[in-house]
This record gives C-alpha cells, sequence and structure tokens, in this order.
C-alpha cells in the first residue's frame, strides 16, 4: 500500500490541511463530484478526486474517514473551509490539473478503486 506522503510527492499536490496526517496509507481512490455517489463508492483510506471544494465534501471526507480529498481543477477551498477541515484532520490536496488527469496519475501508482 502507498503512502499519502509518497502520491503528493509523486503527483505534485498542494496539501493546504492537516498536513501532520499525510503518513496514512492509501487503499484506493474514488472519483466523483456528486456527494452521494462518493458517500456510497468511496471507502476508509481512500483518496477521493473532486473539483468540489465546499464544507460538505469536508463533511463526507470525515465521515468515511479517507486519505485525502484532491480538489482538482485549481478549485481553492475558502478559508473557512480550510479552518474546518483542520479540526475535523481532513487532509485537503490541491492540483490545476483535471480530475481525469489526477486519476489517470494514480493509476499509474498503482492506486484502483473500489
Amino acid at each position: 500500500m502507498i503512502s499519502l506522503k509518497t502520491v503528493i510527492e509523486k503527483i505534485n499536490l498542494e496539501p493546504i490541511s492537516a498536513i501532520e496526517q499525510v503518513n496514512r496509507p492509501v487503499a484506493g481512490g474514488y472519483a466523483s463530484d456528486l456527494l452521494s455517489c462518493a458517500m456510497r463508492g468511496a471507502k476508509k483510506d481512500f483518496l477521493w478526486v473532486t473539483l468540489q471544494s465546499h464544507v460538505n465534501v469536508v463533511a463526507v471526507a470525515s465521515l468515511l474517514n479517507l486519505a485525502g480529498v484532491i480538489i482538482t481543477e485549481g478549485n481553492r477551498p475558502a478559508p473557512e473551509i480550510v479552518t474546518q477541515a483542520e479540526k475535523e484532520k481532513v487532509i485537503l490536496l490541491l492540483s490545476a490539473k483535471d480530475t481525469f488527469s489526477i486519476v489517470g496519475q494514480l493509476t499509474a501508482l498503482g492506486i484502483t478503486g473500489g
């Protein structure tokens, strides 16, 4: 199993919250912009790839105990959302790349879906 820290380094992600948690394992990945789909498809220790950056993303990630959330296409959450992510120890990671490209890079690292 690959560590989140390795993923961050290999695909050049910008961590913006709960940085002290980056040594956790990544068990798989899930990509969706619909919260209901993420709640059904993502699992504990998965990375969730989405272009959404609102507070409900943090809530879902916390509820599912995800390894982290990769927010794509240059979207950046508001400061209060980052603060909430810190409180809930949710790792938010940013990328300017689109979701399709990030999923391809995760797959190349051996991270698969559930």
